[in-house]
């Protein structure tokens, strides 16, 4: 297992459709200051996300690592789908590469929602984490280790309707709160079915829109739960963010 240094200070990102965040950890991945942000750029091209991260951050200079957050399928610092963005904007971007060059830090790059798990699991055993938001976002760990990441989100899970469609925040408001808890409850017994987990985290903005009741493994969780994620970004394996952009063809 990698550890932190006592004094390393963690930059962390979160890039989303509406806002980016920034805020600055500890090693132990306690809350140094607030959270800044500014409204994510529109069109949100690659050049404008990381210039808006640049004016975001200008005043954090007591870090030395940066995690990022982003709301897409990362592999290898490498951005291949980004649909809250603008995917077309996105394709086979070296984000990871591009901001360790505009920040002049070493990053690590992972999908929101992994970002975010890191910071809630206990570290025992499979477990799994969806945030409820404008989309549907899933993160899977063993032993408090990231699992590949599954963009779950684009799959469809009735007809042709893909858990983003099914129970994102536009299902929610065309169908109101009875229907959409009717389909998370749908959503979650076929991840039971599917995953088998130890324990499932629910974050997100929607979470706690959820009315019905829950398994014994199953915890509600705030973001600020999932904050520590920016530092155990740093104690996962290496070879997860791979500097070498590697190409997919």
């Amino acid at each position: 297992m990698k550890s932190l240094l006592s004094e390393d200070r963690i930059l962390s990102v979160d890039i989303g459709g509406s806002n980016i965040k920034a805020t600055i950890l500890d090693s132990q991945g306690t809350l140094l200051n607030e959270y800044k942000k500014l409204p994510t750029p529109l069109p949100a091209a690659p050049e404008r996300v990381i210039a808006t991260i640049q004016e975001l951050v200008k005043d954090f200079s007591d870090y030395n690592k940066v995690s990022v957050g982003f709301p897409g399928y990362i592999r290898n610092g490498r951005v291949f789908t980004a649909p809250n963005l603008d995917t077309s904007l996105w394709r086979n971007v070296c984000l990871q590469e591009e901001l360790k060059e505009a920040l002049n830090k070493p990053v690590r790059l992972v999908n929101d929602a992994d970002l975010q798990g890191l910071g809630v699991v206990s570290g025992q055993g499979l477990e799994m984490v969806i945030t409820l938001g404008t989309g549907f976002g899933t993160a899977l760990l063993l032993d408090g280790n990231l699992l590949p990441h599954l963009e779950l989100a684009h799959h469809p899970v009735i007809g042709r309707k893909t858990y983003d469609q099914y129970v994102g925040e536009k299902a929610f408001r065309k169908h109101g709160e009875e229907k959409w808890n009717q389909r998370m409850e749908r959503v979650l017994s076929i991840l039971k079915a599917v995953f088998n987990y130890d324990h499932l985290y629910i974050s997100g903005g929607n979470a706690n829109k959820i009315r019905f009741k829950l398994d014994d493994n199953i915890t509600i969780v705030s973001n600020r739960d999932g904050i520590k994620g920016g530092t155990r970004l740093w104690l996962q394996e290496e070879h997860h963010f791979s500097d070498a952009c590697k190409s997919v063809f």
